[in-house]
């Protein structure tokens, strides 16, 4: 037996998604649970005909009954109980009753899995590696097209679905770990059953939220790529979406309460300005388009204020991390939810799992309204107490666009970045965001850069070198183009060639990449893995000196090591001033060249090349 196969095997055996039998004519969600979880409470979810008239009991010791709602559909019964921690693992019966009719659930409660590399979290420690699972590699082409799926597989289709799956990105773990990236995020991998004009190869269009969409695989499959990847020293990132599902859904056609989505006849599609959310002179009609509009016809936009569905979804979340050991979470657009409700989500995550880590995309134009979403946030007095511990930095990737584009000013150029970084006081704790030069929703970096593989290198460098956690997204490493349109989704989210069969060929071996391509790669893999050796860059603190002559020092430093990033965007070499930088250079002879090798005397003045970020390790 192969050894994914084995994995399989075993996970199946000790992870199934079914527990136990249970009534056949009943949906339980979620389909098991665990004995002594972190938290003692377990709402059951159960669908059936007319099963919301039925009277839930259960008789189990250490199993409390705390309360039973039936939804506004006669098919919901949402029953909550009370686990103590004394309760083993093992099966509970819960029964049903309405007059004389008796249904019988047999309910499982599993051991939790006892290993070190489960729910670690991440930090500046950390290089992430963003990838689109139907973009990156097919591994397994017999579940391309599963029949009774809505949307077949399309290769030739920019939008469409292409195949690439989870056994893809398995089989290349090796590639990834090998640039010297630490974790991987995947966008979702939901059951996304759209139909084929909505084109949900995407994943941020849930239909099922237990379930792993089969053409990217099973859920064992999932659990055994998140053990694989642990084994190989990667983190795993989980991409989860609270603010809307998919039109098709198996919820939509018969929802659990009027409230469940927000009426899109009344709210229409949302104004997607997450500036309104922490804004003190927002209008009502503003707010409301942007927390209850639907972020597209076909995403139903999901309420949290029903206690029901928060419990369902913030339960969802814990089975996941329980169930398959991630190691964080990426929380999709964080700011379009009603606020009090991301709050107790994100506490009580982190509340049961101390060491996990979330992240929340907050796609907003300043630091300011950036920051106002950070867990202990200074200087605000609104009332709104955030419990999310990182935030995705788009103050990070506007200021290396514009900077890059902009040309040389007082208030343009590398100034950009200055003035990003100047303002981090606003920010409970800047290392802890996400920073990125792209992502799956962005053009791609390449070319937002005009192209120019100087320019690529210099943006990595400092990508890598500044403060906060890094993601790099998927083919940064081999310098993809975005394309003949920024927005054309077979450009930013392209296939990796060699990832499919028949590919003339792959990029993941030295000899199928262009000379361009390797030496992109080989610049990005001795940058990145050298990151993991400098305590420096991974803790350090930062301190940066304003611009000047279009070229940005800064420093990152602890007490036993200290490292000089100089940004020079001038198209000649330039002149490093020792006298200007003393304060950081004094007791230091020379610096070496993290890329190079080379060594510069600092007990002078030295110059650097044009059109490079230079990365000195100080001596």
């Amino acid at each position: 037996m192969g050894k994914l196969k084995l994995l399989l095997f075993l996970f199946a055996l000790s992870f199934g998604t079914n527990g136990l039998a249970q009534q056949s004519d009943l949906k339980v969600e979620p389909p098991f649970w665990y004995a002594k979880m972190p938290t003692e409470n377990l709402q059951l979810m159960i669908y059936g005909e007319n099963i919301g008239q039925y009277k839930a009991n259960v008789q189990h010791k250490g199993i409390t009954m705390v309360k039973q709602v039936s939804g506004d559909s006669p098919n919901y019964k949402f029953v909550y109980l009370e686990i103590s921690p004394d309760v083993l693992a093992g099966t509970f019966s819960l029964t049903l009753t309405n007059g004389a009719d008796t249904k019988t659930i047999s309910y499982e409660l599993k051991p939790r899995v006892k290993e070190l590399k489960r729910n670690q979290g991440f930090s500046s420690e950390d290089v992430i590696y963003l990838l689109m699972p139907d973009r990156f590699a097919n591994g397994n082409p017999n579940n391309d097209t599963v029949e009774g799926m809505l949307e077949p597989a399309r290769r030739d289709h920019p939008s469409g679905r292409h195949g690439g799956d989870l056994k893809g990105v398995l089989d290349h773990l090796d590639y990834i770990k090998n640039l010297g990236m630490t974790a991987v995020w995947l966008t979702p991998v939901f059951e996304n059953d759209q139909t084929p004009e909505y084109k949900a190869y995407h994943g941020y269009a849930a239909t099922d939220m237990y379930k792993i969409d089969r053409r990217f695989g099973s859920n064992e499959e999932f659990v055994a790529f998140v053990k694989a990847c642990h084994d190989k020293g990667l983190k795993v990132i989980m991409d989860m979406i609270h603010n809307h599902i998919g039109d098709q859904h198996w919820w939509m056609k018969d929802l659990p309460f009027k409230d469940w989505v927000h009426d899109h006849e009344v709210y229409g599609n949302t104004n997607y300005r997450g500036t309104i959310a922490s804004d003190p002179y927002a209008s009502k009609y503003d707010n409301n388009k942007l927390v209850k509009g639907w972020f597209v016809t076909e995403m139903p936009d999901l309420d949290q204020r029903n206690q029901q569905l928060a419990d369902y979804l913030i339960q969802n979340t814990l089975w996941w991390i329980e169930y398959s050991g991630i190691d964080g979470i990426r929380m999709d657009t964080y700011l379009y939810p009603y606020q009090d409700y991301m709050a107790r989500w994100a506490k009580e995550v982190i509340a049961a799992y101390p060491h996990f880590n979330i992240v929340g995309e907050s796609w907003v134009e300043t630091v300011a309204h950036e920051s106002y979403w950070q867990q202990d946030k200074p200087g605000e007095n609104d009332g709104y107490e955030s419990y999310l511990p990182s935030v995705t930095d788009f103050q990070i990737h506007f200021a290396v666009r514009d900077a890059f584009n902009q040309g040389f000013g007082w208030e343009t150029g590398l100034m950009k970045i200055y003035y990003a970084l100047s303002q981090d006081r606003l920010y409970s704790d800047p290392m802890k965001n996400v920073i990125f030069l792209d992502n799956h929703d962005i053009s791609r970096i390449y070319s937002t850069l005009g192209e120019n593989p100087k320019h690529l290198k210099m943006a990595y460098a400092f990508l890598l070198t500044t403060r906060g956690i890094p993601q790099v997204y998927y083919g940064t490493e081999l310098a993809f183009k975005a394309g003949p349109s920024d927005w054309g989704d077979g450009a930013k989210r392209a296939e990796m060639p060699g990832g499919w069969a028949g590919d003339s060929r792959s990029v993941f071996t030295k000899e199928g990449r262009t000379a361009e391509e390797n030496d992109m790669h080989q610049y990005v893999t001795k940058l990145t893995n050298w990151r993991k050796t400098s305590d420096a860059v991974k803790h350090g603190k930062l301190l940066h000196f304003v611009p000047e002559n279009n070229v940005y020092v800064y420093f990152r430093y602890t007490d036993r090591e200290r490292v000089m990033v100089i940004m020079n965007m001038n198209d000649s070499e330039v002149t490093i001033s020792r006298e200007k930088h003393l304060e950081m250079l004094r007791g230091f002879t020379f610096g070496m060249d993290v890329i190079s090798g080379k060594n510069f005397d600092l007990a002078k003045d030295f110059k650097v090349a044009g059109k490079t970020t230079t990365v000195l390790t100080l001596k």
